[in-house]
C-alpha cells in the first residue's frame, strides 16, 4: 500500500493487537479493490490497471491474509481461551467459523479472477457470482473486524500480560522471517 502523509505509522512486533488492527486496515483496502473492479469491469475485460490492482489483492489474501489468520488462530485465539469468561469464547468461535467462510469465497474469488484474467471474460452466471462473493467477502469481514476491534482486542488487552503479549509479537515476527 502506499505510504500516506500524516498516517499512522504501522504498529510494530511490540503491539500485536495494533498489528492486527492495521492488517484490517488493509484487508478493507484489498477488498473494496476486488469489489469495485468486479462492478465497474462487469461484461468486458479488464484493463492493464485492474489487472494490476487484482493480482495486488489477490496476492495480499494470500500472503498477508493468510498469515493475519494464522496471528489469530495460533498466537491469539487459544491464550483468550486459556483466560476467556463463556461470551468470549463465543465470539473466538465464531470468528474461527468466519475465518473458514471466508477462505471458501477467497478461493472462490481467486479462481474467478484468475479464469477473467486468463481468458479475457467471464460468463454472465460467473460474473454475478464474483459480484456476490466479493460482496458477502465484503459484508463478512466488516463484521468479523467489528467483533474483533471493539469486543476480542480490548478483552485481550485487559486479560493478557505485558509477557504474553510480548510472546505473542515474537510468535508474529517469526512467521514472517
Amino acid at each position: 500500500m502506499a505510504v500516506q502523509i500524516g498516517a499512522k505509522p504501522d504498529s510494530g512486533f511490540d503491539d500485536p493487537i495494533g498489528m492486527l488492527k492495521d492488517c484490517h486496515r488493509r484487508i478493507e483496502h484489498f477488498l473494496d479493490i476486488l469489489c469495485l473492479v468486479t462492478e465497474r469491469a462487469h461484461a468486458r475485460s479488464l484493463t492493464g490497471e485492474e489487472r494490476s490492482a487484482v493480482k495486488a489483492s489477490l496476492q495480499y489474501f494470500h500472503v498477508g491474509g493468510e498469515r493475519h489468520t494464522a496471528d489469530e488462530e495460533e498466537s491469539l485465539f487459544p491464550r483468550l481461551r486459556g483466560e476467556s469468561a463463556a461470551g468470549s469464547l463465543e465470539d473466538v468461535n465464531r470468528l474461527e467459523s468466519d475465518h473458514h467462510r471466508a477462505a471458501g469465497l477467497h478461493e472462490s474469488v481467486d479462481w474467478l479472477y484468475t479464469t477473467w484474467m486468463s481468458v479475457g471474460t467471464l460468463e454472465p452466471d460467473e460474473q454475478r457470482r464474483l459480484l456476490s462473493q466479493t460482496r458477502q467477502l465484503k459484508q463478512l469481514y466488516a463484521e468479523h473486524i467489528q467483533v474483533e476491534e471493539r469486543i476480542v482486542f480490548p478483552h485481550a488487552l485487559q486479560m493478557l500480560d505485558s509477557r504474553i503479549i510480548a510472546a505473542m509479537g515474537q510468535e508474529f515476527r517469526d512467521r514472517r522471517g
